[in-house]
């Protein structure tokens, strides 16, 4: 198969808007055109599975974890075998401000980089590295949630402790679902 031209696309949102299912849909869709897909995930996203990556749908993509922290996300690039055509990349958000260099990387050799996700932290406030990787991208989908307090759109994650709006100064990188967060509306969105 032909390697697609280089190209970086990202789809981001707020926690349940369907990032991680639409990164699976491209990619399922991609496999049946004949592409090779690799696809690649923080190691510190268990949530689910180890070595998928997995929706809240628990729709499932087999995936190589990868430590998120900067001096190991190179390692993408030492993984990435010469015959694969797309690039997968999820919980964008989770990995620190070198993926965008690697990312770079990958469509300058020409390969179709897919990422998704949290384009703002629970404050509301840029998520790492997801500044840049948008201002690279090729193609941007924002999507968005239904918000568990009022039911209009949601494009903030709430995150809970307790029950409880979490307060500003707790943890940023907190890995979990429904437990732990929520999709709200602006007008719903707590930060303490």
């Amino acid at each position: 198969m032909t390697t697609p031209n280089g190209r970086v696309e990202v789809i981001c949102g707020c926690m349940f808007a369907g990032k991680t299912s639409e990164l699976i849909n491209r990619a399922q869709r991609a496999k049946i055109a004949g592409y090779k897909i690799q696809a690649f995930k923080p190691s510190i996203d268990n949530r689910y599975t180890e070595d998928t990556i997995c929706s809240h749908n628990t729709v499932e993509l087999d995936a190589t974890p990868v430590e998120p922290s900067n001096e190991k996300l190179k390692d993408i690039l030492h993984l990435v075998e010469e015959d694969t055509d797309i690039v997968v990349i999820d919980e964008a958000n989770l990995f620190e401000n070198k993926l965008q260099e690697v990312v770079k990387s990958l469509s300058e050799q020409e390969y179709r980089v897919i990422l998704s996700g949290l384009d703002q932290d629970f404050r509301g406030e840029p998520f790492r590295p997801l500044p840049y990787l948008l201002a690279i991208a090729d193609n941007v989908e924002k999507r968005t949630a239904i918000c568990e307090v009022c039911g209009k759109p949601a494009t903030k994650t709430q995150k809970l402790i307790n029950g409880e709006p979490a307060p500003y100064d707790s943890s940023v990188i907190d890995v979990g679902a429904s437990e732990k967060y929520e999709a709200r509306c602006k007008e719903c969105h707590d930060v303490r």
